[in-house]
């Protein structure tokens, strides 16, 4: 876009070409700038940038610009640090459902608040469930997100009954009322269900709460897992 901004002769095809695949990440998409979404051709984006300046710095410095945001993204990894802990912890645990869930839920975030709640939710039910298979604790294939919780949490020892200490309650009882919050979060806002006519649309925000909630309990609930099985 700079070189076509100062006059050079790009071709239209590669012009094309990137754009496709900058617009067709759903990750990228929500951060580009609204020239590249609506100039689909060389010359639509000529017509665009040439009255924005009558010098070629000052197109540079719009193109710059525009492109901050997304540039700051994917220099920081296109990922909070939080996403990092998580993916970090995941990486040791065989089961390659659970690292596609966890991966969806990350993309999914800005472009697909829906997707990415149920994404959410299936991460943390694929581990209480892998968790419960290894350990040979029976439960129900119809068992809800809660009741999977309750029983992964009862073998890991961190059920808020399990302890006295009024703090560890405390903390315990949190962990399982945010997973109780999910299960309906997802049941409400979700991609899960049909919706009636009037209905609530999740934004961004909720389901990047949903994704780090979802993502920190499984951190939580592996580190667990794995610190009793080294013992």
């Amino acid at each position: 876009m700079v070189a076509i901004a100062q006059g050079g002769q790009e071709g239209e095809a590669d012009y094309v070409r990137l754009r496709q695949a900058l617009i067709g990440d759903p990750t990228i998409e929500p951060l580009l700038p609204i020239f590249v979404k609506t100039c689909r051709t060389k010359l639509q984006f000529w017509g665009y940038i040439q009255p924005i300046s009558k010098t070629y710095k000052g197109r540079r410095e719009h193109i710059y610009g525009a492109f901050q945001r997304l540039l700051d993204f994917l220099e920081r990894d296109g990922r909070a640090p939080a996403d990092k802990n998580v993916t970090g912890v995941l990486e040791k645990f065989d089961a390659e459902h659970v690292h596609a869930a966890w991966a969806k839920a990350l993309e999914r975030r800005t472009a697909d608040p829906e997707g990415a709640i149920t994404s959410a939710r299936t991460l943390l039910e694929s581990v209480c469930k892998h968790i419960l298979d290894e350990e040979e604790v029976a439960y129900d294939d119809k068992d809800d997100l809660p009741k999977l919780y309750r029983k992964t949490a009862e073998k890991l020892n961190i059920a808020p009954s399990q302890h006295t200490e009024d703090v560890f309650k405390m903390i315990l009882g949190g962990c399982t009322a945010v997973v109780e919050g999910l299960g309906t979060l997802r049941n409400r806002l979700s991609d899960a269900h049909g919706k009636g006519k009037v209905a609530a649309r999740p934004q961004p925000r909720h389901a990047e709460l949903a994704v780090n909630l979802s993502g920190a309990l499984t951190q939580f609930v592996l580190s667990t897992w794995e610190a009793r099985n080294e013992r």
